[in-house]
């Protein structure tokens, strides 16, 4: 195991989320597996930050985190600004929810797809590959 200020670290942790999302197990709701996409992206960001030496608050908001990172020498992309869009999900798996509020199945494969943008994008930042 690495030292919990190793980016590599958080990549790792990433990808367990992200393996977690992508399992799609009987019995488990959509919106725990689109909470564990947004995890991902969260470690991830997270990692790039800590690569780059950049402090950040402990939230659960991307699109904040994100913001620490806009500098056009950062160059996020949009795929991976576009994942912002998880942070709905930070909450939405910690409670019951009436059915009109679940995600799709469409919502769900889009915040994987958001989640692994992210992964990839913060592993070649950060120059470390989890293999998933």
């Amino acid at each position: 195991m690495l030292p919990p200020d190793d980016p590599r670290e958080w990549l790792t942790r990433a990808a367990g989320n992200l393996r977690i999302a992508r399992s799609r197990l009987p019995g488990v709701e959509l919106s725990e597996l689109c909470f564990n996409a947004h995890q991902a992206a969260e470690k991830a960001i997270k990692a790039v930050l800590i690569h780059r030496g950049i402090a950040y608050p402990y939230v659960h908001d991307l699109r904040r985190l994100l913001r620490l990172l806009d500098d056009p020498a950062e160059n996020v992309p949009p795929n991976v600004a576009q994942a912002a869009r998880l942070t709905d999900y930070a909450v939405m798996a910690r409670y019951p929810l009436p059915p009109e509020d679940r995600p799709t199945p469409e919502e769900y494969e889009e915040a994987v797809a958001d989640a692994e943008h992210v992964l990839r994008w913060a592993e070649g930042i950060v120059g470390y590959s989890t293999g998933i």
